[in-house]
């Protein structure tokens, strides 16, 4: 079953939310990510750029990449996919339940985006020689 969270690059953000409609409502805050996605690009454009080249820069949620390691695959939060997707300027589009793939063209490390979050806490990482 898909719990698809899609919303258009065009739609304004939203005002005057609590915490709990911002992080526990049925999008999991994945939208409030998206929203701060959206204004850190205007406020932070380098990193927007880098976004936009495929990068997938460190950021607030598991998922970013900052060098190679020798395991060329870790797993991320789809709290990062959705403002890696605000900061490349595009709609909001996560889904609740599945995993989406992404290779970092400027480290080759390819990250799954996954709800599961015992994935990708306590990863152990391990740096390249």
């Amino acid at each position: 079953m898909t719990q698809r969270i899609h919303r258009s690059i065009n739609t304004p953000f939203r005002t005057g939310l609590n915490r709990e409609a911002l992080w526990e409502a049925h999008d999991k805050g994945l939208i409030k990510c998206w929203e701060v996605g959206r204004q850190r690009a205007s406020r932070f454009p380098d990193l927007a750029k880098q976004c936009l080249a495929g990068e997938l820069p460190v950021l607030g949620w598991k998922g970013g990449v900052n060098r190679s390691l020798k395991k060329l695959e870790k797993y991320g939060s789809l709290k990062y996919l959705a403002q890696w997707q605000g900061l490349r300027g595009e709609d909001l589009d996560v889904d609740l339940c599945d995993e989406r793939a992404l290779t970092c063209s400027r480290t080759s490390m390819v990250v799954t985006f996954t709800p599961d979050r015992t994935k990708y806490f306590n990863q152990v990482t391990q740096e390249q020689a």
